[in-house]
C-alpha cells in the first residue's frame, strides 16, 4: 500500500519525532548562547593592545550566535511541518556554514593570542 500523502498539518505525529526535533532546537539555542557568552567573555576577559582587535575577537561569535538563535526556530518549524505532512525534511544551508565559521574564528583568535604573546606585555 502506498504512503498516504494527503495528511493534514494537524495530524498526530509520533511524539518521539516531535521531542527529537525539540531537542535539536534546544541544542541549537544552547550553542547560540554559548557563542554569545564566549564572545562576551573574550571581549571582557582577554587583554589586547587594540580595541579593534578586541572587537574582531568578540563580535564574530556574538553575531554567529545571534544568527543561529534566529534561525533555530525557523528550522524547528520547517522540520515539524515536513514531518506532519509526511514530506522530506527541508535542507537549510546554515548548518554547513557553522563549523567552518567556528574553525575560522578559532584560527583568528589563536593568531591574535600568538601575536599578542610574541609582542610581549
Amino acid at each position: 500500500m502506498a504512503a498516504d500523502t494527503s495528511r493534514e498539518l494537524d495530524d498526530e505525529l509520533d511524539p518521539r519525532f516531535t521531542f527529537a526535533n525539540e531537542r535539536t532546537f534546544l541544542a541549537w539555542n544552547r550553542t547560540a548562547l554559548a557563542l554569545v557568552g564566549g564572545g562576551l567573555a573574550a571581549g571582557q576577559l582577554l587583554e589586547f593592545d587594540s580595541e579593534l582587535v578586541r572587537l574582531l575577537v568578540a563580535l564574530p561569535p556574538i553575531l554567529l550566535g545571534g544568527a543561529l538563535g534566529l534561525t533555530s526556530y525557523r528550522r524547528w518549524q520547517s522540520n515539524e511541518r515536513a514531518m506532519r505532512l509526511g514530506e522530506p525534511l527541508p535542507v537549510l544551508g546554515l548548518p554547513r556554514f557553522i563549523a567552518p565559521a567556528i574553525a575560522l574564528l578559532a584560527l583568528m583568535i589563536a593568531a591574535f593570542v600568538v601575536a599578542g604573546a610574541i609582542d610581549g606585555p
